[in-house]
């Protein structure tokens, strides 16, 4: 799956503007799918401590190349099964963070069934002056809610949160910092000091970006409703490349280079990407490009 998110990312950004953010004992086995990513650009978490940490470093990495960088996240352990449109929608998201620069765009997929393993976005009002489909304030935000819940959650209109997001990494951090200021000041000086962050992760709390963050900042969201993309989060099976075999069964695209800039029902179109995107593997895993 790692392979089939760098081939996404290959839709909007190069390999020079890819970085890797990566559990220790996945590099091994991630080391011969990440192509042409220069080796400098992967970063290596000593330890998983949940989604919160990792995504933390890899933005202060991306803060140090460009403090004016506009961000996408792409969970690498997602199924994608027509790629074009999907990122389409990534692309209305980037446009609705160029025009309203405080807010974080995330992108909700349109629910099929009950599933209390997903997270929940409520949409609000629609937002003013989209130029397309459907994009909403977020009312409410729910981490993997009990059967019960998301079943009422579906009635009302709910969009489950795929975790892909779009926003200027300083806008992030100025959140983060507001809302989790401990969390950020572990960082402090030891992004670029391999034993150092080695010594901060020994004692490091996990946290969840979504529960522990997001959910806590639902007037910073809106959520772009995401149709006709065959999206599915495949994360709870195990790690980011578990299902690897799979998505090429199911017309999921593999290595970065050989992917042709081509997605399940045809060409991905080459747009240009005035700043960063980020896969984020399950377990540990972050992929990040970004402008430079």
């Amino acid at each position: 799956m790692l392979q089939a998110a760098l081939c996404r990312a290959e839709g909007f950004t190069t390999a020079a503007r890819t970085f890797v953010i990566i559990k220790r004992d996945h590099l091994p086995l991630a080391s011969t799918q990440l192509g042409a990513v220069p080796e400098r650009n992967v970063i290596v978490q000593p330890e998983n401590r949940d989604t919160g940490p990792g995504l933390l470093l890899s933005l202060l990495h991306v803060l140090r190349r460009d403090p004016a960088a506009l961000l996408a996240v792409l969970p690498s352990d997602h199924y994608v099964g027509d790629e074009a449109a999907f990122l389409t929608h990534v692309d209305r998201a980037a446009e609705i963070v160029r025009r309203l620069p405080d807010k974080i765009a995330l992108i909700g997929i349109p629910p099929d069934r009950v599933e209390p393993g997903y997270g929940y976005v409520l949409p609000a009002l629609p937002l003013a002056g989209a130029t397309s489909a459907a994009a909403f304030h977020v009312a409410t935000f729910y981490e993997k809610p009990a059967t019960d819940v998301a079943a009422r959650l579906l009635t009302q209109g709910a969009l489950w949160n795929s975790f892909v997001m779009v926003f200027r990494v300083s806008r992030m951090l100025e959140l983060l910092q507001r809302h989790l200021p401990d969390r950020v000041v572990r960082f402090d000086g030891v992004v670029d000091d391999a034993a150092a962050l080695e010594h901060v992760y020994r004692d490091l709390p996990p946290w969840n970006f979504c529960r522990d963050f997001l959910h806590h900042v639902p007037e910073h969201l809106v959520v772009v409703r995401a149709d006709g993309t065959g999206w599915s989060d495949w994360g709870d099976a195990g790690s980011g490349n578990a299902h690897d075999g799979g998505a090429r069964r199911r017309g999921g695209l593999a290595r970065p280079s050989p992917c042709g800039g081509t997605g399940r029902r045809g060409p991905i179109p080459n747009r240009p990407w005035s700043g960063p995107a980020s896969v984020r593997c399950h377990d540990g895993c972050d992929l990040i490009a970004g402008a430079q």
